[in-house]
């Protein structure tokens, strides 16, 4: 059977670990040219270490593969454009992004640090607008391409802590649906995936209670290498129909996300005053106002 990403060039952001890695391994083993992108972070964002780019790209390597290691930062626009650079330079095309690197910097909301919050904000928002932008023109002048982005249910849905966190991957779900809709044109898709999987930046979801050390342990039970498959099929050609789609990954089962749509309308002749709001606007709108959840009151059954 033909490969699904034979002769395509894909580019994996934070790749050296986790999901990225599995995915990089993935996108090989199907057939594509990999550039295996990680600075090689702590999970809150600070070092450097080369190691886990180029040890994902000696496995590649013994499996057969094409790939190449590259160390740039994704949360600034020079050296983000610079992984593209590497790939059209490398292989002389580049037909894939994923859009996975990440750190954590959790706080409650009022004892947030400004600098954690630019911070996450920085690599996880502007490093995938990054990279993408940088792209675009190739995909544009080709004609093709496929992003993939990652956000989470603690945009989608909430949690706690994570303000920075679910800024930003709620802004990834705006920045996927525009590209989505401006290059469409030129044959160029964008999707999102909400992973849910053990990762070294969920092994910092705190452990203190006895509810929280349950789905610590829940969580450890999905490995990164269930997300893959998702991402490689968004990549391929079998996947030139989905477009501009909120997809979520949980060990075997495959989400499509809802997004937002009015739920109920109110109207008064006459327009409306703070009185009227209070009396009957709200009271009517009530009935469907959504619950403070988290994630994990959505997601509340064990994964298949």
């Amino acid at each position: 059977m033909a490969k699904s990403l034979d002769g395509k060039v894909v580019i994996v952001t934070g790749a050296g670990r986790g999901i990225g890695r599995e995915i990089a391994l993935l996108a090989a083993r199907e057939g594509a040219k990999v550039v295996v992108n990680d600075p090689g972070v702590a999970a809150d964002g600070s070092g450097t270490d080369a190691a886990p780019a180029e040890q994902v790209v000696e496995e590649i390597k013994k499996q057969g593969g094409t790939a190449v290691a590259n160390f740039e930062s994704v949360a600034e626009a020079v050296p983000a454009s610079k992984i593209v650079k590497q790939a059209v330079d490398t292989y002389g095309r580049v037909d894939g992004v994923v859009n996975n690197a990440g750190i954590l910097r959790d706080a409650i909301f009022h004892r947030m640090s400004i600098d954690a919050f630019e911070q996450v904000i920085k690599v996880h928002l502007m490093g995938s607008f990054y990279v993408s932008h940088a792209a675009a023109r190739f995909f544009r002048e080709q004609e093709s391409g496929a992003f993939v982005h990652f956000t989470s249910t603690s945009g989608l849905i909430g949690n706690f802590g994570q303000a920075n966190y679910a800024a930003a991957k709620l802004g990834i779900v705006g920045l996927s649906k525009s590209i989505a809709l401006d290059m469409q044109r030129f044959n160029v898709r964008s999707n999102c995936v909400s992973p849910f999987a053990w990762t070294r930046m969920i092994g910092t979801i705190p452990t203190e209670t006895e509810e929280e050390k349950a789905r610590v342990a829940r969580l450890q039970q999905m490995g990164p290498e269930k997300i893959a498959p998702l991402v490689a099929y968004l990549l391929s050609d079998a996947a030139k129909d989905v477009n501009g789609q909120i997809f979520a990954s949980r060990m075997n089962e495959i989400f499509l996300m809802g997004q937002s749509r009015p739920l109920r309308s109110v109207h008064r002749d006459g327009g409306w005053t703070c009185e009227t709001i209070a009396e009957h606007g709200m009271p009517a709108l009530k009935g469907s106002f959504y619950a403070l959840d988290r994630s994990a009151d959505v997601f509340s059954w064990d994964a298949v």
